[in-house]
């Protein structure tokens, strides 16, 4: 309790209201938005409709990630930690996951591979299908 007068008597010193913590919440999930738009905004002339595309694909397929820039790049979060990005390369547009998304080897594999980025130059139905799907999957836990 202390630290909660403590923390209330600086912020009226300094002049500035403790805000509501869902407000709180939801301008800095505005802020890292805006950040990742200008992002996709400074990519390559081909590649900032596919970002935008891209964007828009992954907050409707997995509303719970956070939009944040990690690395310089798009970022998404789950519970703090970045589990996937894209990036506009020379050649084509690069979507990946991080060390953070839920990867496992796929079942009956001869190898110990883990399929964690993929490159695309377009986007097309079955593209954003399979992207989708992908990001769906991290989202939720289950192994992609």
């Amino acid at each position: 309790m202390d630290e909660v007068n403590a923390v209330e008597q600086k912020a009226t010193r300094t002049g500035s209201k403790i805000a509501d913590p869902a407000a709180k919440k939801a301008a800095q999930r505005a802020d890292a938005e805006a950040a990742v738009m200008a992002k996709i905004a400074g990519m390559p002339a081909p590649y900032v409709a596919m970002g935008e595309r891209v964007h828009a694909l992954i907050l409707r397929s997995a509303p719970a990630l956070q939009p944040r820039v990690w690395y310089g790049m798009p970022g998404y979060q789950k519970d703090g930690k970045t589990v996937c990005f894209f990036r506009a390369d020379k050649k084509w547009m690069t979507f990946g996951f991080t060390q953070d998304a839920s990867l496992t080897v796929d079942e009956g594999a001869p190898h110990q591979l883990i399929a964690s980025a993929w490159y695309f130059t377009a986007l097309d139905d079955a593209t954003e299908a399979m992207l989708s799907g992908l990001v769906r999957k991290v989202a939720s836990g289950a192994s992609a």
